[in-house]
């Protein structure tokens, strides 16, 4: 029987499901054949550090587990993890091992595919209070991301229909599930790539773009959603000169997003998150590509802490902000930015973290919300796999969601 348990990071209680007096884990190393293709694969990862060649989120049925980027580690270690039980994934998603709406959505419907299949029943009734259990749980570990809950619903989905409404075995419930899980991971690749093309028509070649945060391949399964533009034009020669911001407090956009791009090849600089002013008073950017973790109905976005001082500059300086955000992001049922529930970490991320010694007197008050909301009013575009919705937002994200609807009752997407 699975019970709830109390662990304390760097100060904050981290929730987890565990069998009790087990140690508590966030995934280890993944068991690698010295002489096999993972091993190779691996040698290669450390040696070029090229995340494009290589998916953040993947399903190693084999092991049995989810094999993720340990973003933590970066950039100064590359290494992929594996994620076998719910504590594991419940904890790399609220340590940040795996972070970005898509990818922790695809890590969410893949995790509770692999927990699915190790619920001991084939009756329908106990193998879905149990599924609901772990959805429960793993839907805990991060409330502003709606992605999360989205794919975990979807997932849901599934089982209601396969097992309560078609009547099939549970055993075939586990493989629709399966299916469901994998075509969502190879879904946010297609959603990426349109997402990129749509991004591309918005900027010239030579064109600089500054980015918050980390909305790269490493927050998704690849491409990412506010660098997609990027990748396409850097594949396509349009030298772009991308400004990113470190991020504080968790310089998401020095460790990742720099990291990442680099390794890429693209031309970028790392700027800090006071700099942004600067670079655009002396006409350096031309376009703020950001990613986005929630929007609202009405237009407003909540997305890494600091993105909408940076919307606020480029208002001022005429410079126009682009929110990448595919579909599953878009929630109708908030009405507004205000609605959204900001999640808030731990004080030891602004005083202790990054420093050999802590930066703050002792028991000095700190205030660190994740998140966010940038205003509609300060947002030119926010575009999704389906087109870019523009003022008035109520009314084109409408227009935007029922194209993604007519998409999947058309078959053309899941």
């Amino acid at each position: 029987m699975l019970t709830a348990g109390r662990m304390t990071v760097r100060g904050s209680p981290v929730r987890k499901m565990r069998e009790p007096g087990a140690e508590v884990r966030a995934g280890k190393r993944c068991g690698i054949n010295a002489e096999g293709k993972e091993a190779q694969e691996e040698a290669a990862l450390q040696e070029t550090g090229n995340i494009m060649e290589y998916d953040t989120v993947a399903l190693d049925e084999e092991q049995g587990a989810v094999v993720i980027i340990d973003q933590t580690l970066l950039p100064g270690r590359m290494e992929r993890i594996c994620l076998r039980t719910a504590e594991e994934i419940w904890n790399a998603i609220y340590l940040l091992k795996v972070r970005g709406a898509p990818a922790i959505g695809v890590t969410a419907a893949l995790g509770i595919y692999l927990l699915a299949k190790g619920i001991r029943t084939e009756d329908f009734e106990v193998f879905y209070k149990e599924f609901v259990t772990y959805k429960e749980y793993l839907d805990s570990a991060r409330p502003t991301a709606v992605n999360l809950s989205w794919a975990l619903k979807r997932m849901e989905r599934v089982v209601l229909e396969k097992g309560r409404e078609q009547g099939q075995p549970v055993e075939e419930i586990r493989q629709a599930l399966r299916q469901e899980a994998l075509e969502i991971r190879e879904e946010d690749i297609r959603v990426c790539h349109q997402i990129g093309e749509y991004g591309l028509t918005l900027v010239q070649p030579g064109d600089g773009i500054l980015t918050h945060c980390n909305a790269g391949s490493l927050a998704t399964v690849r491409y990412g959603t506010a660098t997609a533009p990027i990748y396409l034009g850097q594949e396509r020669g349009y030298r772009f000169h991308v400004f990113a911001d470190e991020t504080r407090p968790l310089l998401q956009g020095a460790r990742l997003t720099a990291f990442e791009l680099s390794k890429a090849g693209v031309d970028v600089t790392l700027i800090c998150d006071n700099m942004s002013g600067s670079v655009m008073a002396k006409g350096m950017v031309q376009a703020v590509f950001v990613g986005c973790d929630r929007v609202a109905a009405n237009g407003d976005t909540a997305n890494k802490i600091g993105t909408s001082v940076v919307a606020m500059v480029a208002k001022y300086y005429r410079v126009p902000v682009y929110v990448c955000a595919p579909t599953s992001t878009i929630d109708l049922d908030t009405p507004n930015g205000a609605s959204i529930r900001i999640e808030e970490r731990p004080a030891a991320e602004v005083t202790d973290m990054w420093y050999r010694e802590p930066m703050a007197p002792e028991g000095v008050k700190v205030y660190n919300p994740a998140f966010d909301v940038t205003d509609h009013e300060l947002i030119a575009g926010i575009v999704t796999e389906y087109g870019i919705a523009r003022a008035p937002f109520g009314e084109s994200l409408g227009q935007i969601m029922e194209k993604a609807e007519r998409a999947t009752y058309n078959g053309i997407r899941k």
